[in-house]
């Protein structure tokens, strides 16, 4: 009986049994070895994979490229003229992005200096601004001035993706003394152009003569080349000379020649109706006087410039002046009374001394004899 136990034939079920049971063995051997993974899991893994490669890519691109320059010609700058206001806008545009070349008389100060700061933040979490880095180019964008300021406090943030300042950049930088000297002398009987730069003075601790001083921010505002009263320095670099700044890192030597450009665009426009500054003022006032002075005609004919008036001045215009009578005083001591004579050029023959005559009648105030 045992014999034929051993003889008979596994039956169908059992066959069925073990075939499924050998396929899932199969299956989760596949699956511990990672070969056989669902097609879906696969894809999400290699976009994520993907897209942070990109997103470093791109970090890489963008630290390169603001490095270089913080500005670059957008594609709206095809619809605007190739001049305005008697300016070359291709050639602000270069002037921006530091690509042109200065002769020896372009890289000489001048008039004219654009002023920008960069800040960088200390005290409690960061939000006390600080002075980090000064840059002053002339009408032309030729650097005249660009320093790093060495800070007195721990600096708690570079603010880098708005400023564009590193640790390493503090290195071999200046005291804050030494270049606020510097800024003071260059900016000494010249017109200071900024964007807001009273900002830029507070943190330099520094003022300059309001006639000396043209604000964009302000005169945009106030000839309304935008909606906005205090309209951002990017958004009016984009409108008027269709260019993308401050994209990416900031640099001050850009926003300066930018702040430059701009003035020159409209510079004609925001200076009428401006007061001259003091040097200008005198110098015009002296050279007024050194000329001839013209006079009025009469009939056509052109006065004689010999002939005097009252008071000087021209004929038919008042000086202002008054006539001045000269007295002199003659002081006597024989009683210690002090009396004014008329001087002996305007005394007449025959003149009474009327004052010693005083005397002789009643006192003020008092009733006569007669009148008793």
């Amino acid at each position: 009986m045992t014999h034929s136990r051993a003889q008979a034939k596994p039956s169908g079920n059992w066959l069925a049994l073990k075939k499924k049971a050998s396929i899932s063995s199969t299956k989760s051997s596949k699956s511990q070895s990672g070969d056989d993974r669902p097609r879906k899991r696969q894809r999400s893994e290699r976009q994520t994979s993907v897209a942070t490669v990109s997103s470093v890519d791109s970090a890489e691109f963008k630290h390169a490229s603001s490095s270089k320059a913080s500005a670059f010609v957008s594609p709206s700058a095809a619809d605007l003229p190739a001049s305005k206001n008697g300016e070359s806008l291709p050639w602000l545009r270069q002037m921006i992005l530091g690509e042109l070349e200065y002769t020896t008389a372009q890289q000489a100060p001048g008039k004219y200096l654009a002023l920008d700061c960069e800040m960088v933040g200390v005290g409690i979490d960061g939000a006390e601004s600080s002075l980090a880095r000064v840059s002053l180019v002339n009408y032309y964008g030729a650097v005249q001035l660009d320093e790093f300021v060495r800070q007195r406090e721990r600096v708690v943030d570079y603010r880098t993706q708005y400023s564009g300042i590193r640790p390493a950049d503090m290195v071999n930088a200046k005291p804050f003394n030494e270049v606020q000297a510097k800024v003071a002398e260059l900016l000494k009987d010249r017109i200071l152009v900024g964007h807001a730069v009273f900002n830029d003075l507070k943190a330099l601790l520094l003022s300059h003569p309001r006639p000396q001083t043209r604000d964009t921010q302000h005169l945009a505002g106030k000839h309304k080349l935008t909606r906005s009263r205090y309209p951002a320095l990017r958004n009016l670099v984009q409108q008027e000379l269709g260019m993308t700044i401050q994209s990416g890192e900031h640099s001050s030597v850009t926003d300066a020649r930018a702040t430059m450009a701009l003035y020159r665009l409209h510079r004609k426009e925001w200076e009428r109706g401006k007061r001259m500054p003091l040097p200008e003022l005198l110098g015009a006032i002296s050279k007024g006087n050194s000329k001839k002075r013209k006079h009025d005609s009469v009939d056509g004919q052109e006065s004689d410039p010999t002939t005097e008036f009252p008071g000087g001045g021209r004929k038919g215009i008042s000086s202002g002046l008054s006539v001045v009578v000269k007295r002199s005083w003659n002081h006597k001591t024989e009683e210690g009374v002090e009396e004014r004579s008329h001087s002996s050029a305007g005394k007449k023959k025959g003149s009474t001394q009327w004052w010693k005559q005083l005397g002789d009648g009643p006192a003020k105030g008092s009733i006569s004899s007669k009148a008793r």
